[in-house]
């Protein structure tokens, strides 16, 4: 069995959000206990485990996603990285994939044509996940405290179970030194997977409309460096801020920042990014 380490969102190597993408074959699921040491044993931020689907099933592939700590509910780079990896191993039909989750219900992406087996040349990728539409919330007790700043607003968003919290400006989401021992234990306590923090783009020439960053260390992640579930519910809330449901793009700006292209159609999102694959392996146990 091979896995691929792959970086997501990006076309550069050594940016993005790196995550691993372990192909299984046909048959049951591993053991639990050991797709949670493997993703353990990798330290990315997830790692994605597709199970081929047998004709009639109504999907491809179920795909699950496991952080260092936890099976995560959804996970957008991840998938996105699997979808690049299915389009080097030459397992893409040319139509959409099809992936049954445990919890996103079915989700479906499209690969773009390119050039095979040369990272960043290949097409863009397009991901369709459910909307996380948010509600506005009173500012948690302590979430200023662990940002080290007071959002202007704070917000629920619903099923992705994430805290969305609105900055001034880009100069504060980039500047942000969160206590990420108060995020996590803030986390647990409000019974959120993470903190995204986001703001207004500061120059409307700089090719993207908004900024975000993301911080989940209750889930083994201090901070994500490009985390595609979260724009399920950014999309929205800069949808309805901006006015343009359409052709948005959002950078997350952490230390291996990325870019995501949103596009809100209803209750759902499209996302889409590129990938690139820095790194392929056996395992050997």
């Amino acid at each position: 069995m091979r896995i691929q380490i792959v970086d997501a969102f990006t076309s550069r190597p050594f940016t993005g959000n790196p995550a691993g993408v372990c192909l299984l074959p046909a048959g049951p699921w591993p053991d639990d206990a050991w797709l949670g040491q493997l993703a353990a044993e990798l330290n990315h931020p997830e790692t994605a485990f597709a199970l081929p689907l047998p004709a009639g099933a109504g999907a491809d592939w179920e795909i699950r996603w496991f952080t260092p700590l936890v099976e995560a509910n959804l996970c957008g780079h991840a998938t996105l990285a699997t979808v690049h990896t299915l389009r080097r191993e030459g397992l893409l039909t040319g139509g959409p994939v099809r992936f049954l989750s445990r919890s996103g219900g079915l989700l479906t992406a499209w690969a773009e044509d390119g050039e095979p087996g040369k990272d960043g040349e290949d097409g863009e990728i397009t991901l369709d996940f459910p909307a996380a539409p948010v509600t506005e919330v009173a500012v948690p007790t302590g979430l200023a405290d662990a940002l080290g700043i007071r959002p202007g607003a704070t917000f629920r968003t619903g099923a992705l179970g994430d805290l969305l919290a609105v900055l001034p400006d880009e100069t504060a989401v980039r500047a942000l030194r969160p206590d990420l021992a108060a995020i996590a234990a803030l986390s647990l306590r409000e019974e959120a997977r993470g903190v995204i923090v986001t703001a207004a783009a500061d120059a409307v020439e700089s090719g993207y409309d908004f900024v975000s960053r993301f911080f989940a260390p209750a889930r083994g992640i201090p901070e994500d460096p490009v985390t595609g579930s979260a724009h399920t519910a950014l999309a929205p809330y800069w949808a309805a801020r901006l006015g343009r449901a359409d052709a948005l793009t959002g950078l997350q700006a952490s230390g291996r920042p990325g870019l995501v292209k949103v596009a809100l159609h209803g209750d759902r999102v499209l996302l889409t990014g590129r990938a690139v694959t820095v790194l392929e392996a056996t395992l050997r146990v």
